[in-house]
């Protein structure tokens, strides 16, 4: 029996019959996004026929306000080439510090009631994140408690380092569509904040694009937000290695990146928003034994491309003096010692993470998929702390200065099983940092509108 046969039968859903065909306008895996700011929300939304239209009714304790948005037809690469229709509204200028209600659809059939709060606009709030990479739809063992935890209200966002699914296109998209619904209960709660992964791949990554709705529109795979005091950056890792498609995306987006980080590290911006955090899928360094990336002591996102080491994303993000960089792919987590090129720079032998001389880095790609875990071989000196328990990792930001960071496991019932702070008195570049400062001194002249 199909996935959408499932269920159609075990889910209530408005029907059409015409002719005795039977019609899907029922709105399913409906999931939000941040738009271009946080007080920007975006919901996308599926349907297995067109409804012509795409609403929202949404307001603070009522459905006061509508809005409406598009539709486009999304066919998967498969065999089957499975259609469905997939929608967009953006609701813009939220008021701040604010629970919505909302539901989606049109006048062939409404989801339910979901709710989002949007973050207070002030410079002491203190956001907290929920992380993690490479969650299935079988055995997505971390959900249940994910699932717990944002009905309690504990997460501001979510960010999901990559791969979902395993994988979107399966059985011609129908495991991608039992994925958005599985996520559902989380998604249509909290903006789901995302970048790709190798699992995406297929087709050119086109259920990765068209089925989530990331800042600079739903076919980009980087983008930058600012929630509280972190400056967030999505990018692909896949540019690196998906070569089939071309170098065109890999030499756009290193481009990009580093005009946002230049962006990022003028000094009025530095000031509002301190802390610079990366994520991408697959790490720089890990230590487990996966043969793909971890037995590699040159990985292609460090260095860069094969044999021409053009465009690696080591040298970029220290250079730019990015705090935090999020990995996944490795179905473990690992926290590392800061570290630039081998070699470790901690802040000091009693305190490493305060005033660290190089980036910190973690990967947390354990939230439970078809694939299991990653076991770990010998302990390198760069690696701090390895588990590979099934979770997924926490972030809070308290302020300019200090991040905390927690590993949850969901084998131990919720214990954390690992914790550090990351505290800074000053953010900007290392001290090798080497900086573009032509680029820098134009991209000034640029924004400044000169």
């Amino acid at each position: 029996m199909s996935v959408k046969l499932l269920h159609f039968l075990t889910v209530s859903v408005y029907l059409n019959y015409i002719g005795g065909e039977v019609f899907f306008y029922q709105p399913e895996q409906i999931h939000i996004a941040y738009g271009d700011d946080i007080y920007e929300i975006v919901i996308t939304w599926s349907t297995f026929n067109d409804t012509q239209n795409s609403v929202v009714e949404y307001g603070i304790g009522g459905l006061i306000l509508r809005e409406e948005g598009t539709s486009k037809t999304f066919v998967d690469g498969g065999v089957a080439k499975h259609t469905q229709y997939i929608h967009r509204v953006t609701l813009r200028n939220l008021t701040p510090d604010s629970e919505y209600v909302y539901h989606c659809g049109s006048d062939l059939g409404w989801s339910n009631l979901f709710n989002f709060k949007t973050a207070p606009n002030r410079s002491d709030w203190q956001p907290h994140l929920a992380i993690y990479g490479d969650m299935g739809n079988e055995n997505a063992q971390s959900l249940v408690r994910l699932q717990e935890e944002t009905q309690r209200g504990l997460y501001d966002a979510i960010l999901h380092v990559g791969d979902f699914a395993y994988d979107l296109d399966t059985n011609n998209a129908e495991i991608g569509d039992a994925f958005m619904r599985q996520i559902e209960s989380i998604a249509a709660y909290l903006p789901y904040m995302t970048c790709p992964g190798n699992h995406e791949e297929a087709y050119n990554f086109s259920n990765y694009r068209e089925r989530f709705s990331m800042p600079r529109g739903s076919q980009s795979y980087m983008y930058s937000i600012n929630i509280g005091p972190l400056h967030i950056i999505s990018i692909s890792t896949e540019v690196y290695y998906f070569l089939n498609y071309g170098i065109k995306p890999l030499v756009f987006q290193y481009q990009w990146l580093e005009d946002d980080l230049i962006k990022a590290n003028l000094p009025e911006n530095r000031e509002k928003q301190p802390w610079i955090i990366v994520m991408g899928h697959r790490p720089m360094y890990c230590s487990n034994n996966d043969d793909d990336d971890c037995t590699n002591h040159e990985t292609q996102t460090r260095v860069g491309m094969p044999f021409f080491k053009f465009f690696g994303l080591e040298d970029l993000l220290y250079n730019y003096g990015v705090d935090l960089e999020i990995w996944a792919h490795e179905h473990s987590y690992e926290r590392l010692w800061p570290i630039y090129n081998y070699t470790v720079y901690n802040g000091s032998y009693e305190a490493p993470y305060v005033n660290p001389k190089a980036p910190v880095q973690f990967t947390t790609g354990s939230a439970g998929c078809r694939e299991g875990r990653d076991e770990f071989s010998y302990k390198p000196p760069w690696s701090a702390f390895r588990s590979n328990d099934y979770g997924y990792t926490r972030l809070k930001a308290y302020n300019s200065t200090h991040l905390h960071l927690e590993q949850v496991s969901d084998d131990k019932a919720g214990e954390v099983v690992d914790s550090f702070w990351l505290v800074k008195d000053r953010h900007g570049p290392y001290p090798m940092s080497k900086m573009n400062w032509a680029k820098v001194d134009k991209i000034r002249l640029k924004y400044m509108g000169l």
